[in-house]
């Protein structure tokens, strides 16, 4: 039985808590928060001991695998710091705020888990979706011929006060960046690893909507090219957005040679002799952030079952870095003085 302990419990926390409830062979044993009202909270939310830093909680030796859902620029320390000690962990995205923090975590987690069979894991989770799963399986198969053009969009909306109830949110300290970090980063993962290893031509972020309020970007748009697995190149236009009136649900269209293949809630795939098939999205979360989709307990369960596989868990520190490079070179396109490094 593992006993896991989730570490800052703000919004994202509440993924964990139901995804490790949910995992055979995993119990929750304490909870983290340097906010003393939060953690008592949670406390008694989950009848747990609660600690007030990591370093307390890695001293009581009563986990053995974390979960990190703080802000952002905590993930590469912290991460650190329970590999160090021995303990499994799993990190919200992104991997780390800044690049530098980002490669200095891979070789170390490299090194635990070669040493000591520890295991990193990153939140990529809606590679687990059920249309992602679909979508990468065809491609992978060679039936649809080479990837021709792609696109993706990120239509979301965040308000004034959904960064005052988080300060850290729209800040380049706490976060590393605004629209890019903290929710476009998992569709941008999924271009890349479907299309193929990115690299950026062109770009911009800024300011559209929330001017005054956050000094990083709410809006950006990104011109990549990808390497096919055939060694040609393709190129991909991605756009997003916090400034829209909705959250609305991702879009990610795909040309292929004999197919067109485009995600909208659902995937729906034309292929060149007319047919078309349909693939719906498995386990929509209620309420308001259905949007966010429900692939987290997937990924957490995965997660826990590589622990005792011998190999490291597909998802890693370098994996998990190939987006945050993307993103950090349009913050170096679009904000010279160098705040986003």
């Amino acid at each position: 039985m593992r006993r896991a302990a989730v570490v800052g419990c703000g919004d994202i926390s509440a993924q964990h808590f139901a995804a490790i409830e949910a995992v055979d062979g995993a119990r929750l044993a304490a909870v983290v928060d340097t906010d003393p009202e939060r953690l008592a909270k949670a406390e008694a939310a989950h009848g747990v001991p609660g600690y007030a830093s990591l370093g307390e909680l890695l001293d009581s030796g009563a986990v053995d695998v974390v979960h990190l859902c703080t802000p952002h620029n905590a993930h590469a320390p912290l991460a650190l710091e329970a590999l160090a000690r021995g303990v499994h962990v799993l990190t919200e995205k992104p991997v780390a705020h800044v690049l530098s923090d980002a490669e200095a975590l891979a070789p170390a987690a490299r090194k635990a888990f070669a040493e000591h069979g520890v295991q990193l894991g990153v939140c990529f989770q809606n590679r687990y979706n059920a249309t992602i799963r679909a979508l990468r399986g065809l491609l992978e198969s060679g039936s649809l011929g080479r990837v021709l053009a792609a696109n993706a969009t990120v239509m979301w909306h965040r308000t004034a006060d959904y960064y005052a109830a988080r300060p850290w949110r729209g800040t380049w300290e706490g976060s590393g960046g605004g629209l890019l970090m903290n929710q476009a980063i998992h569709t941008l993962d999924l271009l890349q690893w479907l299309v193929g290893p990115a690299k950026v031509l062109g770009g911009g972020a800024s300011r559209r909507a929330l001017e005054g309020v956050i000094e990083v970007e709410d809006t950006a748009d990104i011109l990549l090219e990808h390497t096919r697995d055939d060694g040609e190149s393709v190129r991909s236009v991605f756009y997003a957005t916090n400034a829209n009136a909705v959250n609305s649900p991702i879009t990610l269209d795909i040309v292929t040679e004999r197919a067109e293949l485009s995600l909208r809630g659902v995937l729906t795939v034309r292929y060149a002799d007319g047919t078309v098939d349909v693939v719906e999205e498995s386990g929509i979360l209620p309420g308001e952030r259905s949007y966010w989709g429900a692939s987290h307990r997937l990924l957490i369960a995965d997660f826990y079952a590589s622990l005792d596989s011998g190999v490291p868990f597909w998802i890693g520190a370098e994996e998990a870095t190939a987006a945050l490079r993307l993103i950090k070179d349009v913050y170096a396109r679009s904000f010279p003085e160098g705040r986003w490094l």
